[in-house]
């Protein structure tokens, strides 16, 4: 085969190679390598984001742009990442850490870390305060396979309270996510039961990795590996009457944050998995 046939060969096969499919997903861009296991995000702006990495990651908060690179980071004070696995903001601008990832349900005692607004911070560091709190329903540590049910990675901050979303890990798999509120303020609490989900009964698509609700408060968001939750008409006390709708993203990763970039826009990350992952994503709720 001459040199010529070589090269046509070549130029046919790069015509030929597939494209990344990212599904209903947009790509905005891919982590660096420093951040491959981004477990929670948030946004002041339209231009900017902050996210954390969870167990085994450095005890910092990370702003980038919205192509995901990396524009800033800052140490959070008095604090330390045992789980770190969501972020949430409240209206006057303060940022929470949920360090309440509890794979094995043997953490007696969980962490919110409160933040002041990191957009304002122009140091390298940031101050932080302790919201801890326990589940009182958990009499166990650990309880039972079949009671495997107060693992965290979601929650968001409603009129003076963050609500959290429990993750199932029950053996067998029930498909059940607890919600649960705290107040937003520093001292130690009972979280109180608020309600409970059955989003359906795949192990993979079910269990809640993020959430967030928009800011005007008319919708909720939570996020599986692969399947978005829209809740609409709800009280966030009586969550359980509320009816989500079921989206199929038709891109399965290991999709751990979500929030609203505005009332309709929403940015979703995932980690890296093996050759996966490790993108940063928007969806536009108004195309479906």
């Amino acid at each position: 085969m001459n040199k010529l046939v070589i090269f046509v060969v070549f130029i046919a096969m790069q015509g030929c190679a597939q494209k990344p499919w990212y599904g209903d997903l947009a790509y905005l861009g891919k982590f660096p390598n420093s951040l491959s296991e981004v477990s929670g995000i948030v946004t002041y702006n339209e231009n900017l984001a902050w996210v954390i990495e969870d167990n085994g990651n450095k005890d910092n908060i990370y702003a980038i742009n919205l192509k995901a690179g990396l524009v800033k980071k800052l140490k959070v004070k008095d604090a330390e990442n045992h789980d770190w696995e969501d972020l949430t903001k409240d209206k006057k601008g303060n940022l929470y850490i949920g360090d309440f990832g509890n794979n094995n349900n043997e953490r007696k005692k969980l962490t919110i870390y409160k933040l002041p607004n990191p957009e304002v911070e122009k140091g390298d560091k940031i101050s932080s305060e302790k919201i801890i709190f326990y589940y009182p329903e958990q009499k166990k540590f650990p309880p039972k396979k079949s009671n495997l049910i107060y693992d965290s990675e979601a929650f968001f901050h409603w009129k003076n309270h963050l609500y959290i979303f429990t993750k199932d890990r029950s053996r067998p798999y029930q498909g059940k996510t607890l919600v649960y509120k705290i107040p937003d303020k520093k001292g130690n609490y009972e979280a109180k039961l608020v309600g409970t989900l059955k989003l359906c009964d795949d192990q993979d698509h079910c269990s809640v990795t993020s959430a967030d609700i928009s800011e005007d408060g008319k919708t909720i968001a939570l996020i599986g590996y692969g399947y978005l939750y829209l809740g609409k008409n709800f009280n966030v006390d009586a969550i359980s009457e509320t009816k989500f709708d079921t989206i199929y993203l038709n891109h399965e990763t290991q999709i751990e944050s979500i929030c609203f970039l505005n009332d309709t826009t929403l940015l979703i990350a995932d980690e890296q998995s093996k050759t996966k992952g490790r993108n940063l994503y928007q969806y536009d709720i108004k195309l479906n």
